[in-house]
């Protein structure tokens, strides 16, 4: 993939950053709310498991990954700066992915192989309706004013969580599943990809973030395998990494009216489950009604939080 020279990649960045609402905000407290590590979802065990190995082997092999390997520690930071987010942030997040989703390779140039061998001719479909028709049916009529790729993936995710999701529309059915695994699954039941386990669906609604900030080519839904290469490519994924947890960040900041750059569990939690737009507003609302005080991290975030010290101690 063609890289273009990120002229304005600082003076993006500030646009970027500046997305954010200028009001006082409380600062959520690092650390964990929880102090037992919610339950680890049945389908994380049973990978593992069938992976003949245990969560804290997986955890020490992305562990060791991160101290061994100075280039991927330098390509972090310098990623983390373009996006004006602590790297800690980003080492969360692939300790997560890589602890309860798969398990890590020894070493980052692993991922630059894997990533060659995502070539060929595919396209992302459903029962022979490619996802450029689907969106093209009337129901996203409404998303078609949204002005880019962030406010347009996510209105239109919405529209299939709201119409399409588990009903039968036009005479056709669909499955009660996530947009993401019905339309952007082309080779196998996995939804997600490369260093930091990028869901293609993550890939297109952050595409217009991180060719601005990094300059990397815009991906289209036309073209599946673009899609894959950038999702596979360690350096590219970073990026897209970078841009989703900095999106989390403004999102609870804009939407809350809470920082929660100072807490990576938050952020890990918050890779991990996306939507944070919408989970902001919920939090918001349960926040005004007196309910809860401060967000609170699910297994996955607890376990960056609760390993924080020597997390830091790998940058």
């Amino acid at each position: 993939m063609r890289q273009l020279i990120p002229v304005f990649a600082l003076a993006a960045t500030l646009v970027f950053q500046s997305q954010t609402v200028a009001h006082a905000v409380d600062v959520v407290p690092e650390g964990n709310r929880n102090a037992e590590q919610p339950a680890i979802p049945g389908a994380s065990v049973r990978r593992t498991k069938a992976g003949k190995t245990s969560f804290d082997a997986k955890y020490e092999k992305v562990r060791d990954l991160l101290a061994s390997d100075g280039q991927l520690t330098s390509k972090i930071k310098a990623t983390a700066a373009k996006y004006g987010i602590a790297p800690i942030h980003m080492v969360g997040a692939i300790v997560g992915e890589h602890t309860y989703n798969v398990d890590a390779y020894d070493r980052l140039q692993s991922y630059y192989v894997k990533a060659a061998s995502y070539t060929g001719s595919f396209r992302f479909a459903y029962d022979g309706e490619s996802v450029a028709d689907f969106v093209a049916r009337p129901e996203f009529a409404k998303c078609a004013d949204k002005k880019g790729s962030y406010a347009l993936w996510t209105c239109r995710e919405g529209v299939w969580n709201r119409t399409f999701k588990g009903e039968t529309v036009g005479g056709k059915s669909f499955p009660d599943n996530r947009f993401s695994a019905v339309f952007f699954q082309p080779f196998y039941a996995g939804q997600t990809f490369g260093l930091g386990q990028i869901n293609p669906l993550t890939a297109l609604t952050l595409t217009d973030d991180v060719a601005r900030i990094s300059g990397y080519d815009k991906l289209d839904e036309n073209d599946a395998a673009d899609v894959y290469q950038a999702i596979m490519d360690p350096d590219i994924s970073l990026a897209y990494m970078a841009a989703s947890i900095r999106r989390s960040i403004d999102a609870y900041r804009k939407i809350a009216g809470v920082d929660i750059s100072k807490n990576p569990g938050l952020t890990s939690t918050l890779y991990n489950i996306g939507n944070p737009d919408a989970r902001a507003s919920a939090f918001a609302a349960r926040r005004a009604a007196g309910e809860v005080t401060w967000p609170e991290e699910n297994y996955y975030g607890w376990l960056i939080n609760d390993k924080l010290a020597e997390l830091q101690g790998l940058l």
